[in-house]
């Protein structure tokens, strides 16, 4: 029966709160979960619907990987027992997750390549937008006769995660997706394909609800509903973009800046001009040039500015794209020094990601 005296049985209890029976039965006999009644002639359990919240706690706790003694005094103990035995578990499991990480880490890096394979699930219109964010990064014709891999963009999968990146040497940008709940089936694999070839297929994925993206030793496969573009990867090395962002100096300037307002200031300039940014004392930003006509915005730009002073020059052409790629009102700009590179972030989104290099600062010059 599966309720005698308003009580639950053990196999309606259990479908009520996750638990198998057998979990139940465990933990009455650990004393964690006590049934409210239990049959004297048949051994048959009941459970009171108000021992489910307890129960669902035991689940969550035990699906944390809790130890049955630290789930005790959590369900039993005070308050601050319970934050106590909740913190400490949380650190060791960060920092066995992160030891687990790199064992599989330093494995992987010692197995051959083997055949690069690999497969994820992402919004059509979320891989066709990533793809218009990095390409401004893309080598000119010129580059690509000395680089040709520069006039690519590079696919990365792996770590649960998809990687566009582009570089032309004075700027990079990355963009990082989310998969769409659909595991990789393989090691992390990187691939270059031309940007020509990639905008065709995103412009065909932004009319898709889902696209599945594969990597299949040099091919590139995109899935859709009911078709499928295929692109060849190009044959060639493309720099360590991971190791250029492990080695950015901690940044020393943090400004954020309204967005349309830096882009109008950078598309007013001359061709070949530098615009050199600085902070007055009260903390203002202010453009100025070497141009013989003033800037829009030279009596200073609304920003949050925090560091020391700061003067740095850019060239508008190379610093405009990595705007107009940004998304929402503000731009966040973090500083190092005057001659490395400086990052450009959407203030509001954080898987875009731009690096830009400055200039010699011509205006301070004359």
């Amino acid at each position: 029966m599966d309720e005698i005296e308003g009580l639950l049985s053990i196999g309606t209890f259990a479908r009520r709160v996750g638990l198998a029976p057998s979990a139940l039965r465990f933990y009455d006999d650990c004393g964690v979960l006590r049934p409210t009644r239990v049959d004297a002639t048949t051994g048959y359990r009941y459970y009171d619907a108000d021992q489910e919240p307890r129960a669902a706690l035991v689940r969550r706790l035990r699906e944390a990987g809790l130890p049955l003694m630290d789930a005790s005094l959590v369900l039993d103990g005070t308050a601050e027992e319970a934050r106590d035995v909740l913190e400490k578990h949380a650190r060791r499991t960060r920092v066995t997750a992160a030891a687990a990480q790199s064992a599989i880490d330093d494995i992987l890096s010692d197995l051959p390549l083997g055949r690069r394979r690999a497969q994820a699930l992402v919004g059509g219109a979320e891989l066709s937008s990533a793809v218009r964010q990095v390409a401004f990064a893309v080598a000119t014709a010129a580059t690509r006769e000395s680089f040709p891999e520069l006039g690519c963009v590079l696919l990365e999968l792996g770590h649960q995660e998809i990687r566009l990146v582009a570089t032309d040497r004075h700027r990079m940008a990355v963009r990082v997706l989310r998969p769409h709940s659909q595991p990789f089936e393989c090691e992390t694999c990187q691939v270059l394909i031309d940007l020509a070839d990639l905008r065709d297929a995103t412009s065909w994925a932004l009319s898709q609800a889902l696209v599945t993206v594969e990597v299949d030793g040099s091919v590139v496969r995109m899935r859709g509903e009911g078709e499928v573009r295929l692109l060849n990867a190009f044959d060639g090395v493309f720099p360590d973009y991971r190791m250029v962002l492990d080695g950015l100096a901690a940044a020393r300037h943090r400004l954020v800046i309204d967005r349309e307002a830096l882009r109008r200031a950078l598309a007013m300039s001359s061709p070949g001009e530098t615009i050199t940014l600085h902070t007055n004392e009260q903390q203002q930003l202010v453009l100025s040039s070497a141009g013989p006509s003033p800037l829009p915005e030279a009596g200073g730009l609304r920003a949050i500015c925090t560091g020391p002073p700061l003067r740095i020059a850019f060239d508008p052409a190379v610093l405009l794209p990595a705007l107009d790629a940004s998304v929402g009102p503000d731009v966040l700009v973090e500083v190092s020094s005057a001659t490395e590179p400086v990052v450009v972030r959407s203030a509001d989104q954080g898987s875009f990601t731009t690096l830009v290099m400055p200039v010699r600062d011509t205006v301070s010059d004359d």
